[in-house]
């Protein structure tokens, strides 16, 4: 059973290793530690981040970083303070936090400032009403101290203003099925998009946020409408399965039905797959029947998806499908797989899940280590035992590396990160650590720039190729955090293994309190 209260990391591991393990290779019986240097390091980051922001940009959406301009990508509602918040309130920094409470409470979300505005749901969801949603049940729980008092009622104007969000972005779920468009507009009038299809990772990006805002409200409304589009993801009904529990890439808004074949755990996918286990983590009982899709994918994703390089069968990466074809590509999105599995295993007490994503994370990792930059790339490539052979010109770093990339680009992503935080708090294994500390200060150095941080252009140069001129808001809510987190002290926000958790990450890292 899961859930054992008071169990600790330790005591849990300790028991598996009594009951029995395929490999042994994560049992550990310590603790993870913190080390307060490392955590400092990392904060330092992101105060220079939204520094550089607040100075320049505030309160547009995006720092330019090269340029000390702003940009309004995610319609001028302030996407950096808003993904920013949770991770300012878990590194304690009092004086951001109220920063950003007193914008929050002003936006006007019932509009845009631009008329034709097209706002995706998806986006929306996970960064705005996400971070609104997570900065509310970490101030109102165990992080309230940080609040001025004469700040409170901004606490509270976090749960009104994800209110009246999900409320302008409810129209997105008037269709034939209630599978949302994922382009809304609220300028000059109310409308969607009107297309005709979605994609799992599209609609399936919904179902946490909407029933935290429900529970949190009382207003059952918004968990009723992501669980009914969720429904059709659970029940795939159209193009059958290629394998069980994996499904494809695109479903019709107006039937319902699965279009094509094609998928992986890549993007467009990826965090339907996430949250399936993280509502079984939200709550056991109300959400077991997502549990039981979770494992159908992820066994059917170990015997069928995960790939051996030829030169490196010590990795392990998960390719992607079209039908019963095998596609050996992956990238950096895809990374946060090892991170899924390994929470999977503990809290469903299935070493084999744990080990599996031990061994993804360990991999994708591969993909930072072995480049010019030490950054992994948005996209690579391998070749498995009787697959071909690379190009020409990969074929002697294929021989070192196990892949080679195609998209050479970085842009601030945490999947990597992310995974290996997961792999530290299960194992205590410091290799883990060590392993973030090169990525993220490869990351650091790099992708500094005047005002802030920078994606980079091409992580096979070792100078990084250029940098793009962008400072991704989730590099502040999910880079940053992960890294943190990873040497920061225990605390009700960690993960915890089977028993004992409190909160759990949404798709962008921010922390909901879980149902009791």
């Amino acid at each position: 059973m899961p859930f054992k209260t008071g169990c600790t990391v330790a005591a849990f591991l300790a028991s598996a290793a009594v009951l029995g393990n395929p490999t042994g290779s994560f049992l550990k019986e310590r603790d993870p530690e913190n080390d307060s240097s490392k955590a400092s390091q990392v904060k330092q980051v992101f105060r220079a981040a939204w520094e550089g922001y607040y100075e320049n940009a505030f309160p547009h959406d995006t720092l330019l970083p090269l340029t000390g301009k702003s940009t309004d990508d995610r319609n001028a509602w302030g996407v950096t303070p808003i993904d920013a918040l949770s991770t300012a309130v878990v590194m304690e920094e009092s004086g951001i936090v109220n920063q950003i409470l007193k914008y929050a409470a002003t936006i006007d979300f019932t509009t845009t400032k631009e008329e034709n505005s097209s706002i995706s749901l998806f986006e929306t969801n996970i960064r705005y009403l996400g971070g609104m949603l997570a900065g509310y049940d970490l101030l109102k729980g165990p992080m309230n101290n940080l609040v001025n008092d004469s700040n409170t009622k901004d606490v509270d104007a976090l749960l009104k203003q994800a209110t009246a969000l999900a409320d302008s972005l409810s129209i997105a779920f008037d269709t034939p099925t209630g599978i949302p468009d994922d382009a809304v507009f609220l300028n000059p009038t109310r409308r969607i998009g009107g297309s005709t299809s979605n994609g799992p990772a599209g609609f399936g990006t919904l179902v946490l946020e909407w029933t935290r805002l429900s529970d949190l409200t009382g207003n059952k409304t918004y968990a009723q409408l992501a669980q009914k589009a969720q429904d059709y993801l659970i029940n795939p009904t159209g193009e059958p399965e290629p394998y069980p529990g994996l499904i494809g890439y695109t479903v019709n808004i107006d039937d319902g039905r699965f279009q094509d074949q094609s998928g992986g755990w890549g993007g467009g996918t990826d965090s339907f797959y996430e949250y399936l286990i993280k509502m079984y983590l939200y709550d056991p009982k109300a959400f077991s029947h997502y549990k039981d899709r979770w494992v159908a994918a992820a066994d059917s994703t170990m015997k069928y998806l995960a790939s051996h390089p030829s030169s490196r069968p010590d990795l392990t990466f998960l390719a992607g499908y079209n039908g019963k074809t095998i596609n050996h590509d992956s990238g950096h999105l895809a990374s946060f797989a090892g991170g899924n599995f390994i929470l999977a295993g503990v809290v469903l007490d299935e070493p084999r899940y744990t080990n599996f994503g031990l061994d993804l994370a360990s991999s994708y990792y591969e993909t930072y280590k072995q480049t010019p930059a030490h950054i992994g790339p948005e996209g690579f490539q391998w070749v498995s035992d009787g697959d071909g052979s690379p190009p020409n010109d990969q074929a002697d770093f294929f021989q070192k590396a196990g892949f080679w990339s195609s998209s050479g680009a970085y842009i601030l992503r945490p999947e990597t990160i992310e995974s290996l935080y997961y792999a530290y708090r299960v194992t205590g294994d410091q290799k883990y650590q060590e392993m973030v500390w090169k990525a993220f200060t490869a990351v650091r150095d790099l992708c500094k720039a005047e005002y802030g941080y920078s994606g980079i252009r091409d992580v096979m140069r070792q100078d990084g190729g250029g940098q793009d001129n962008f400072q991704q808001s989730f590099f502040l809510a999910e880079t940053l955090k992960y890294a943190y987190l990873t040497y920061a002290q225990d605390s009700a926000v960690q993960f915890h293994g089977q028993g004992g958790n409190e909160f759990v990450f949404n798709t962008e890292a921010h922390p909901f309190r879980v149902r009791h």
